[in-house]
């Protein structure tokens, strides 16, 4: 198995540096992949020290730095060249780790591995995607928040990403691709939508034509492709909704004697209904794009967050995902006229 090492951010989540070590120290007892902790080094050992490491590849690498979630994307990779995130990319570019995970500044992070790890050749907007459960198995969503102003080829670039990242990590092997629409019908759409369709219906891969907000979750679509602005609005009103089901579940429960019997019966499978939505399963979110495996946490993410995305770092170096990306965008540039 690919040796591999994970550069954590170890200073960017809400609950920093604690939760990020506590994971890293998870993923590396139970998945065997080195660990660099960056950051603040006296707060990363004093964390440390409460965990047993002994026979674990983990080192600290001192960043004086930290980027806030108030700093600009662009200011603060220019001027805070010592900051966490900063210096965890310059180890993957020194070659000194492969992957990257924070639970930072999600504007920073993609700001930095733009800068630092540099975008493919061919790729003019990374993206930011999600996995999102279905009734029969996990949706892939990309963009969701990297990308508000969209041309029909970033999202053609969009869709070979996704196409890429679904075989290589999510085991389809012709993932069905959609494109995000107020409907099934080709007359349907945008100008942004309408041009895309005409991109993607040349390519190769298993593109399905335009799909609604409903198909993300009844399975019949395994990659969802559209511009950040809607993906983001897409994400958190999936987040609410799933929050709003729970608190609702457990207010009907609580009022309710029968019901209270009902869910003791049921227990097991509230359990496992809990567990498909908990966004800590599925550890963050691939930043695709650019020349390195980075993996953008939720801030407030929590122990079992932190230690699968490790693992999901991990996993597509393993699975040599950027080199699979490189091959598609070179194919893809192929199709375009000139």
């Amino acid at each position: 198995m690919r040796s591999v090492v994970v550069a954590v951010d170890a200073m960017g989540g809400d609950n920093a540096p604690g939760v990020e070590v506590e994971g890293a120290v998870a993923a590396a007892r139970k998945w065997g992949m080195g660990v660099i902790l960056v950051g603040d080094a006296d707060s990363i050992s004093r964390e440390l020290d409460k965990h047993d490491v002994s026979g674990l590849n983990i080192t600290i690498h001192h960043a004086s730095e930290v980027v806030s979630m108030h700093d600009s994307a662009s200011d603060a990779v220019r001027r805070k060249k010592d900051s966490s995130i900063r210096v965890a990319y310059d180890l993957v570019k020194q070659q000194r780790a492969h992957a990257v995970v924070s639970a930072g500044n999600s504007g920073a992070t993609m700001a930095a591995g733009m800068f630092v790890a540099k975008r493919i050749d061919g790729i003019e907007r990374p993206a930011i995607s999600t996995i999102m459960p279905n009734v029969s198995g996990e949706t892939l969503i990309l963009d969701v928040g990297g990308n508000v102003d969209c041309k029909p080829v970033h999202l053609e670039h969009f869709a070979v990403m996704g196409d890429v990242y679904a075989r290589c990590l999510m085991g389809k092997q012709a993932p069905r691709i959609g494109l995000l629409s107020n409907g099934s019908e080709e007359k349907k759409g945008n100008d942004l939508t309408r041009d895309t369709h005409q991109l993607l219906r040349r390519h190769e891969f298993n593109y399905i034509g335009y799909v609604e907000g409903r198909d993300l979750y009844n399975g019949a679509v395994d990659v969802v492709v559209c511009d950040g602005f809607v993906g983001n609005v897409v994400l958190k009103v999936s987040e609410g909704l799933a929050e709003a089901i729970g608190q609702m579940l457990r207010t009907e429960i609580d009022s309710r004697m029968c019901a209270r019997m009902g869910y003791l019966l049921s227990r097991p499978a509230f359990s496992a209904f809990k567990k498909r939505l908990d966004y800590a399963e599925y550890g963050g979110a691939p930043l695709l794009g650019i020349k390195g495996t980075s993996i953008i946490c939720h801030g407030g993410s929590n122990v079992k967050a932190l230690t699968n995305a490790v693992a999901q770092a991990a996993e597509s170096v393993r699975m040599s995902v950027i080199d699979a990306l490189i091959a598609q965008i070179d194919a893809c540039k192929a199709l375009s006229p000139g």
